[in-house]
């Protein structure tokens, strides 16, 4: 299968932030996968039940947090 990327950066309130986090976790507690949608095509992306999860936190002049789940 050829590799597919989805990136997308959006600026936000903190709020609709958390809002589009929330909906990646309902979408992995409730439905095992993620859904996203390029160039017209819908993609869904099967999660396994055991994932590897990074969380890293940076404080500098610019802060910011990266959320990583690998399976």
């Amino acid at each position: 299968m050829d590799l597919v990327e989805y990136e997308e950066k959006k600026h936000l309130s903190r709020e609709d932030a958390a809002a589009v986090l929330r909906e990646i976790a309902d979408s992995l507690a409730r439905h095992n996968d993620l859904t996203f949608t390029r160039e017209g095509l819908r993609y869904v992306v099967d999660v396994a039940d055991m994932v590897d999860l990074e969380v890293e936190i940076e404080i500098g002049d610019e802060n910011s947090l990266e959320i990583e789940i690998k399976w």
